[in-house]
């Protein structure tokens, strides 16, 4: 699966996106946003085009 810029970093393993082998995420671009109000910590970040591995 190797699609995408292999800029977008990526650890997350249970994402259909990742490229687990290279840790990078396969899509041309993505969306990130937030789950606070105000967020102040990396933690309040989120990838919103996160997409469940299925197996």
């Amino acid at each position: 699966m190797n699609t995408g810029k292999q800029t977008i970093k990526c650890t997350v393993q249970q994402c259909t996106y990742n490229d687990c082998n290279e840790q990078y995420c396969t899509l041309d671009s993505i969306t990130v946003g937030t789950h606070e109000m105000n967020p102040t910590d990396q933690q309040c970040t989120d990838c919103k085009s996160f997409k469940k591995k299925t197996s």
